[in-house]
């Protein structure tokens, strides 16, 4: 019989402070549409919602996930490996500073997979941050530390693991449209572009006038 394949690897992403065990952001995921029981012939009953299906989130409820957390926290504090298997989860996790970096996949999920991902999430995030990846400036940087994880996974699809490419979607300068001035960052470093934009237009119709 062929294995249950699915997109959806990722069940949670969670940053946790190791200081106070406080949630710093974390993000459950649910596949957007609740796959049907195709209609029984013998039953007048409309088709039903199945119980469980891939991509279903395991904790719905923020004590259930809280719980998870706790005994998630517990349990790494005495690991010395980056890979562990806890209440029927693949867990793979890395530790930056004060901050506790969680991924979060099925039993049978590919750990190198999940890997992957929190190296990506941990490199991203060092990138963004300047290398200060801490309690505080993760929350004073909440945006853009979400937007990572948002361009990591969607809906517990992974889609980005190069942190090069994430950091750059996430940082990157809004798209200056010189003829209408639509989309131009008034700050000084949206003067400085709009500067150098007029610099190379200037250039380019001098060599072409010459």
């Amino acid at each position: 019989m062929a294995p249950n394949l699915s997109l959806f690897s990722v069940t949670s992403i969670l940053l946790l402070s190791t200081d106070d065990r406080s949630r710093l952001l974390t993000k459950y995921y649910s596949a957007p549409h609740i796959p049907t029981a195709p209609l029984n012939p013998a039953s007048a009953n409309a088709p039903h919602s199945i119980t469980s299906f891939p991509g279903q989130n395991p904790y719905p409820s923020v004590q259930a996930q809280k719980a998870f957390e706790k005994g998630l926290q517990e349990k790494t504090n005495k690991q010395t490996s980056d890979v562990i298997l806890y209440d029927g989860r693949v867990v793979v996790f890395k530790l930056e500073s004060d901050v506790m970096m969680y991924v979060v996949g099925n039993e049978g999920e590919n750990e190198i997979l999940l890997f992957s991902v929190v190296l990506c999430l941990r490199d991203a995030l060092s990138i963004l941050l300047k290398n200060s990846v801490d309690k505080r400036t993760i929350i004073e940087n909440y945006d853009l530390v979400s937007l990572a994880i948002d361009e990591i996974i969607d809906d517990g699809i992974v889609l980005e693991t190069d942190p090069v490419v994430v950091a750059s979607r996430v940082s990157r300068a809004p798209a200056q449209d010189p003829l209408s001035g639509r989309g131009i960052e008034l700050s000084e470093q949206g003067l400085m572009n709009v500067w150098e934009l007029g610099k190379q237009k200037l250039a380019e119709r001098m060599r072409q006038g010459l």
